[in-house]
């Protein structure tokens, strides 16, 4: 089989399974719009299955075909990316983490999809040493918010077996004043995950923010925190 190939039979098995209900029932989440043909997990998890099947899938033909399937609108190719990518996770090297940084400029446009590349590749890439916060660092400043949002939710899962938070409090300074309400929540969230392991440092690093960066970064930071507490990461008036 060819990437096009294989890309037109997952187009084609959309197509043939469509359930506008699904689709309505998510697409209240994303504000960028939900391109979706409403495939269930079930569904997509046989598809992967018999594209992995054939006798001629190899990881050079399944990165191949992600870049396509990650070049259309519909939710569900980039799953499939994701899942083809997971399917040999043991036989990584360096070209597949390339391949998943290309995904950005190719089509990954919604929350959703960021996440579950973080969820489930990025930490994977982060243990095997095929990637690092150097590796990322340029995401920081990218074209793609949702590559930005990636380069602090990717930092998520290896931040909580770190004894010392610094390194991961300089790398996501530059980010405290992204434009992107995207970026704010990822950064929220990476940051209450670091109050919860690590509470002294991360409202240190907080209050050096908390006149100047976007509020959805402390609504997301302090929610775990009492009353009190959220309290003094409140604006000061001017």
């Amino acid at each position: 089989m060819t990437p096009e190939e294989i890309f037109n039979h997952i187009h084609n098995y959309g197509i043939e399974n469509e359930n506008p209900a699904n689709v309505e029932k998510y697409k209240r989440y994303f504000k960028e719009g939900f391109d979706s043909y409403g495939l269930s997990k079930e569904q997509l998890e046989t598809l992967v299955k018999e594209i992995l099947s054939d006798p001629e899938m190899t990881p050079e033909l399944i990165r191949k075909t992600t870049l396509l399937l990650v070049g259309s609108p519909m939710y569900e190719m980039t799953v499939t990316a994701i899942r083809l990518i997971l399917s040999y996770h043991k036989m990584w090297t360096d070209a597949d983490f390339k391949t998943v940084e290309k995904w950005f400029s190719t089509g990954i446009t919604n929350w959703a999809e960021t996440d579950y590349i973080c969820g489930e590749l990025m930490n994977l890439f982060f243990k095997k040493g095929l990637t690092g916060i150097e590796s990322i660092s340029a995401w920081r400043k990218a074209e793609n918010k949702f590559q930005r949002r990636a380069a602090v939710v990717a930092l998520i899962k290896p931040m909580k077996l770190s004894s010392d938070f610094r390194p991961w409090f300089g790398f996501i300074e530059p980010m405290m004043h992204d434009p992107a309400r995207e970026v704010h929540q990822g950064l929220g969230w990476f940051l209450r995950e670091c109050w919860k392991k690590q509470p002294e440092p991360t409202e240190k690093f907080l209050m050096k923010f908390k006149d100047t960066a976007p509020r959805l970064i402390f609504q997301y930071a302090t929610e775990k925190m009492t009353v009190e507490g959220k309290e003094r990461f409140r604006k000061a008036k001017p």
